[in-house]
């Protein structure tokens, strides 16, 4: 369908476009497809996403739906900055807690003494795949240590996914470890870490993939814990998710964590000049400039 179609289906549906040549651009760079998820919310069948009718509701305009686009593009940007610290903090810690507690076993990621047997059987198909040890650092270590079957521990989770390396903490078998790590964060239960380390990488694979935020519903409950969730709606939003966050960042960096705080804050205030876009940021997303901590 051509700019020009485009434009005037929008417009049969409802939508107000002041600035057609600027709406044109807009939909030549991002796509009607994925403005799309943006306009949903002004739609007049929201949040129904079977039997759509495509009509907006009076008042939707088309700058509303851009401003929130870029709300969302504005804020991964940030998550994902800060996440990566969390991640590289967290990698970092369980190599150093279990390689300081098996000095003289440094694979002991596939010891099954160590770890579930399942988690190690499987290794080789899930994780120290044949593209895994392409990865220079391991194809070099290889190279020099033949008789090595793995890397060692510094070496190989340096460059396991995030997911890997929480479903490694997840299969260490010495539970004193796990809760030694977990409390490293300020954590009691295991059961709690785990719940806000899948929160933090789903978030972070959203960030990643380009995915819309501003309706992030993570795919499990938000446990009870130290990130101090409040309300009901908010153990399964984006508010909340943040909320797990910024705890995490918290024991990490108390500097990064006050960062986080500040560009979120002033993410939020930009974007609620919009009167309809502050409701959705508030409504959906569950965010407010107040909130964040």
């Amino acid at each position: 369908m051509t700019l020009d179609k485009q434009v005037r289906l929008l417009r049969s549906r409802g939508m107000t476009i002041a600035d057609e040549n600027k709406a044109k651009e807009v939909l030549l760079d991002v796509g009607y497809y994925r403005l799309g998820f943006y306009w949903f919310p002004f739609e007049k069948t929201y949040p129904a996403k079977q039997n759509r009718t495509h009509e907006f509701v009076a008042g939707a305009n088309f700058d509303d739906a851009v401003k929130l686009y870029y709300f969302d593009y504005k804020l991964r940007s940030i998550l994902a900055f800060y996440i990566n610290r969390i991640e590289i903090n967290f990698r970092n810690f369980l190599t150093y807690t279990l390689s300081n507690n098996y000095t003289d076993n440094p694979q002991w990621f596939v010891d099954d003494t160590v770890v579930a047997e399942q988690f190690a059987s499987t290794f080789d198909s899930t994780v120290y795949t044949a593209s895994f040890k392409l990865n220079s650092v391991i194809r070099q270590h290889h190279r020099v240590h033949q008789e090595d079957t793995y890397a060692p521990a510094w070496k190989t989770i340096e460059y396991m996914t995030f997911g890997s390396v929480i479903n490694l903490y997840k299969a260490i078998k010495d539970r004193r470890l796990k809760i030694e790590i977990a409390n490293h964060y300020g954590i009691r239960y295991i059961e709690v870490v785990e719940n806000y380390l899948e929160i933090v990488r789903e978030l972070r694979n959203y960030c990643a993939h380009g995915n819309v935020l501003y309706d992030f519903v993570p795919f499990k409950y938000i446990r009870r814990g130290p990130a101090e969730v409040r309300g009901a709606r908010n153990f399964r939003n984006l508010n909340g998710s943040i909320a797990v966050v910024l705890y995490m960042l918290k024991q990490v960096s108390i500097n990064r964590y006050n960062e986080m705080v500040e560009e979120i804050k002033a993410l939020i205030r930009h974007y609620s000049q919009s009167p309809k876009v502050a409701e959705i940021i508030a409504n959906i997303s569950g965010l407010d400039a107040s909130n964040v901590k």
